[in-house]
């Protein structure tokens, strides 16, 4: 009877390894199907865009030298000031933004870290010999 069981559990295990198997290999062939589709759809869509910028450039006369120079922040080519407008942090008016904050660790060599961000190269190689931040603070 023991001996029909362990068949049993043995076979079982073996078709759900077949099933997860096949499975697997279902879903890698979708997901290269996907892949493709969206490689295509990215394709497409770059042309379509390339050609609407196309438009768009040569009905406001906007040059490649005009572009570099929105970059660089200098005058476009109808002589008025072109600027890029800043990414938002969503910290509008708080006295914080823009401040410094003093050091809170200090390295053997004169390297500061403000304890912010991530964790600066000197202080992870001391970190790996054994050292805490506790003896830099």
């Amino acid at each position: 009877m023991v001996l029909f069981l362990l068949f049993f559990v043995l076979v079982f295990i073996e078709n759900r390894k077949e099933y997860i198997l096949s499975n697997l290999i279902d879903i890698q062939s979708q997901i290269q199907k996907l892949q493709k589709q969206a490689a295509d759809i990215r394709t497409r869509e770059f042309d379509k865009t390339v050609e609407e910028i196309r438009a768009k450039m040569e009905a406001f006369g906007i040059t490649a030298k005009d572009l570099q120079a929105v970059k660089r922040g200098a005058r476009g080519a109808k002589g008025k000031k072109v600027t890029v407008a800043k990414k938002q942090t969503g910290r509008a008016g708080s006295k914080a933004a823009g401040s410094t904050v003093a050091a809170k660790y200090h390295g053997p060599n004169g390297e500061t870290w403000t304890g912010r961000g991530l964790t600066p190269r000197w202080l992870k190689s001391l970190l790996e010999q054994g050292r805490t931040k506790e003896d830099f603070a």
